[in-house]
């Protein structure tokens, strides 16, 4: 396997026994991940020709039959709040110390793939199992872990299969990233984990099908019998943030029903995805600006109570959204987003939800107190059935429902949010605080998407402008002069704005679709 890059301590990770595994995975299993990319393909055809979806018929037995996933461990019996970012020495300290039960470490959509976040990511958290690990700050504040009993379990993310690690090469082409961060995170730390009372724990991002779950399914088999560890060691917790997804939740909880350990309502993805796949389909499938689609849109609702029935018919932890609020200076601010988050979290507790993602550890003592007051001394409430919601495929895809359009305020936040992550994730940052809120792929996803698809349906907006190209370029350009004078002349030369701004606005206005901007935009980090 040819390495074609060099980083600070990568012997480390990238150690000959490491590198056979990962020869073996890429060998085994890369060739059924193309083929499943192919098979995202011909789906997205199917719906641009249909414009519908549905539950599969040839699954209706799955749907239908008595079976339950594996008991869960010690660890992940109680997940009533979980905090989410990248793997930075800082965020492992801050995030396995905020009093969260669970951390989410991200080598996904809140961390830029650049070679030095791939490799340091994987020292951080072997650093921290093995308690090696501590950070100063530019103010010279100290960072060190509290004992062992006080800390997060961990649940790493890899990322999607969508995506290649361009510097790991073998047989004339690149590893997928998944198989990367996935082999390189179990390999190093899986038993160690389960020596100090847990487990290499996962959560799988961006699946759309059941299919694509048994490719997992198989990949954890294969690496608990190389290493010599139980079958089902390994859980798995799948983030629901496809439309496709969102159709196949029991055949998904099937598939991975020795590994599995819930689902996750990613709400952000969600929405980037109803988007992608229905992007062509009519004003019906046109989604207004993006903070105007709240949870309790009617198909969100269903979306969400469709996945905690699903998990507790099943025996798994169903986990709720993201609280992207981040605490602002300004008191005034922070009570009315707190007490936002404070509603997000009652509703989904009162829905039924085992545990909630927050982004920040200010934020943790917020979720916990929902939860508290619905779960008390109790790990979960899987004895919750909710056996009264009955969702429909039409629930799942009543936009048109939503009384809301797109204004010309949404066109000029998505040009803000898409260019300002973007400038960010090309300087080597996925999670990005813009405008109070933390951030990170899916943001600028359903920002670029939704002029995509505005413009492709030739939206009114609310003022009775039509959106078209031009529209976009001249606000886009208006949007852009106010950074530029934000930041000044000297930040915006040499913080790449330009570049991010320019990238952005080319997926956003090109005829053809792009599936994911990280495809393209990976070819600009350096």
């Amino acid at each position: 396997m040819a390495v074609t890059a060099v980083v600070d301590r990568q012997e480390e990770v990238l150690t000959g026994e490491a590198l056979a595994f990962l020869t073996e995975l890429h060998r085994r299993f890369t060739p059924r991940r193309d083929e499943l990319l192919a098979a995202r393909a011909e789906r997205r055809a199917e719906i641009a020709r249909t414009g519908t979806l549905d539950f599969l018929p040839e699954t209706a037995h799955i749907r239908q039959g008595e079976w339950q996933v594996a008991p869960a461990p010690e660890a992940l019996l109680d997940r009533r709040v979980e905090i989410t970012g990248p793997t930075d020495r800082k965020m492992t300290v801050n995030a396995l110390n905020s009093g969260a039960r669970i951390w989410l470490a991200d080598f996904e959509d809140a961390s830029s793939p650049t070679w030095a976040n791939v490799i340091g990511g994987q020292l951080s958290l072997a650093d921290a199992y093995r308690r090696r690990i501590d950070f100063t700050d530019e103010r010279g504040k100290h960072y060190a872990l509290k004992p062992e009993a006080e800390l997060a379990t961990v649940v790493a993310r890899p990322r999607g299969w969508h995506l290649d690690e361009r510097h790991l090469v073998l047989d004339d082409r690149p590893v997928p990233g998944a198989l990367v961060d996935f082999g390189l995170y179990f390999f190093h730390n899986a038993e160690l984990l389960l020596e100090l009372g847990k487990g290499p724990y996962f959560y799988l991002a961006k699946l759309e099908s059941h299919r694509e779950a048994r490719l997992w399914d198989d990949v954890f088999t294969f690496a608990e019998e190389y290493i010599g560890i139980d079958r089902g060691s390994i859980r798995a917790t799948v983030l629901i943030e496809t439309i496709t997804a969102a159709f196949e939740m029991e055949e998904i909880l099937y598939e991975l029903r020795a590994h599995a350990s819930g689902l996750n309502a990613g709400r952000w993805d969600y929405l980037f995805s109803l988007i992608k796949n229905f992007r062509d389909a009519g004003p019906a499938f046109v989604l207004p600006d993006r903070n105007a689609v709240t949870m309790t849109a009617p198909f969100m609702r269903a979306y969400t109570e469709l996945l905690v029935r699903t998990c507790h018919k099943r025996g798994a932890h169903a986990i709720g959204g993201m609280a992207a609020f981040i605490p602002a200076k300004d008191a005034e601010a922070n009570a009315v987003a707190f007490d936002k988050v404070k509603g997000d979290k009652d509703r989904e507790a009162a829905d039924g939800f085992d545990g909630s993602w927050v982004a920040h550890p200010g934020l943790v003592p917020v979720a916990r107190a929902s939860f508290d007051a619905v779960l008390g001394d109790r790990p979960h409430q899987k004895d919750r059935l909710r056996e009264d919601v009955k969702v429909s495929a039409a629930d799942l895809l009543d936009i048109g429902s939503l009384d809301a359009r797109p204004t010309e305020a949404g066109v000029r936040n998505a040009v803000q949010v898409g260019t300002r992550y973007l400038q960010s994730w090309l300087a080597g940052r996925g999670a990005v605080a813009v405008f109070n809120l933390m951030e990170d792929v899916a943001t600028a996803e359903i920002s670029r998407s939704q002029l995509w698809q505005w413009i492709d349906a030739g939206v009114e907006l609310a003022d009775g402008q039509r959106v078209t190209r031009d529209y976009v370029r001249t606000v886009a350009g208006q949007e852009l002069a106010a950074i530029r004078e934000e930041v000044g002349e000297e930040g915006f030369a040499s913080g790449g704005w330009q570049r991010a701004f320019d990238l952005l606005l080319r997926i956003a206005l090109d005829e053809t679709y792009v599936d994911f901007l990280t495809l393209p935009a990976y070819e600009l980090l350096d």
